[in-house]
C-alpha cells in the first residue's frame, strides 16, 4: 500500500471512529475543510506513526503543518524516504 494510500485509508477510519464525515479526499482539498477536529488530527499522527514508523513533525527541521492533503502527503513521503 503506498504512503498515499495509507494516510487516506487511517482518514477514513478515525472519520468513522469519531463519527465525523470526511469530505472527499482528494489532493486539493484543505485539511481544515476535511471533517476533522484537531483531537482527530492528533489520532490520525498517532495512527500514522504505528502503520509507517516515522511522525515527521518530530524532524529537528522546520517543519510547517500542511496546507493541503497533497502536502501532508507528501511530507510524509519525504519522510519516509529518508
Amino acid at each position: 500500500m503506498s504512503t498515499r494510500d495509507t494516510i487516506i485509508s487511517v482518514f477514513e477510519r478515525v472519520a468513522a471512529d469519531q463519527g465525523r464525515t470526511l469530505a472527499p479526499m482528494v489532493d486539493e482539498l484543505k485539511l481544515a475543510e476535511c471533517g476533522l477536529d484537531s483531537l482527530s488530527f492528533a489520532i490520525v499522527i498517532a495512527h500514522l506513526e504505528e502503520a509507517l514508523g516515522i511522525v515527521p513533525f518530530d524532524s529537528d527541521e522546520w517543519v510547517d503543518f500542511p496546507a493541503t492533503l497533497a502536502e501532508f502527503v507528501a511530507l510524509y513521503d519525504h519522510a519516509c524516504a529518508k
